[in-house]
Formats: structure tokens, C-alpha cells, sequence
């Protein structure tokens, strides 16, 4: 077992809003991302998706309703729920999934 360096891991990532599995806690998946600045389309899932921003700011898209998540914030998206981000977002974001 060791730490990970979440800036790092996402910095060493070759393609911006692509996560990548850093393992996995209590059944849930832990992912990095390295956000751009540039717009990421709305999803749905059928699980709730923590949203954890390490550095940086991420602007969630709910339905045209745009929400700053910052470093150190995460947002609980729940199952079901269309979300996107919106540009300028930038930085580390960390997702807890399954």
C-alpha cells in the first residue's frame, strides 16, 4: 500500500476528461481526471457520483443551473440525475462511483 499523489496521477494523464481507476473503496471505484477548461456533454447514471474537486474548480451542469464546486468541495450527484460541466473548469477531480 502507498499514497497517491492525486495532482500528479492526473497531471501524468495523456487525455483530459478521461478518468482512470486509482482503486477501489468499499465496493466503489476511486477515479482521477485532469479537467481542461472545456465543456464535458450531461450523462445520467444509475448510481449516485461524488464529485471531489482536489485543485482547481469544476462548474456542474444540473438542467442549466451551473454550480462552482472548488478544491476541497465534492458534490453528490444522485442516480438518475442528467449532469455535464460547464467551461472554464480546470484542474484535479476525483470521482467515487461504481
Amino acid at each position: 500500500m502507498k499514497s497517491i499523489n492525486l495532482p500528479n496521477q492526473a497531471a501524468e494523464l495523456a487525455t483530459t476528461w478521461r478518468s482512470t481507476i486509482i482503486g477501489q473503496a468499499a465496493g466503489a471505484n476511486v477515479k482521477v481526471l485532469r479537467m481542461d477548461g472545456s465543456v464535458y456533454p450531461d450523462e445520467a447514471h444509475d448510481f449516485d457520483e461524488a464529485l471531489l474537486v482536489i485543485d482547481g474548480q469544476m462548474n456542474l451542469d444540473i438542467a442549466g443551473a451551473i454550480t462552482a464546486v472548488r478544491a476541497g468541495e465534492v458534490f453528490i450527484v444522485p442516480a438518475g440525475i442528467a449532469h455535464g460541466v460547464a467551461a472554464g473548469s480546470h484542474g484535479t477531480l476525483v470521482i467515487i462511483d461504481r
